[in-house]
């Protein structure tokens, strides 16, 4: 995997970077890439005291 080096911050050469690295990228590896992200994601949240979103309980 290649790695962007800029002498200084350039988003238009980095979002361009991350488009072409997203190209090259099958729909089972874009999926695969986006639920390994969303549970480090979920994971990191834990970690800091964020639970589960509060949840509607039917009341009887």
């Amino acid at each position: 995997m290649p790695i962007l080096k800029l002498e200084q911050d350039d988003e238009n050469k980095q979002l361009e970077f991350e488009l072409a690295y997203q190209r090259t990228l099958t729909t089972q590896e874009r999926f695969e890439l986006m639920l390994r992200k969303s549970r480090e994601i979920a994971e990191v949240l834990l970690k800091h005291g964020y639970r589960k979103p509060v949840e509607i309980v039917k009341r009887t």
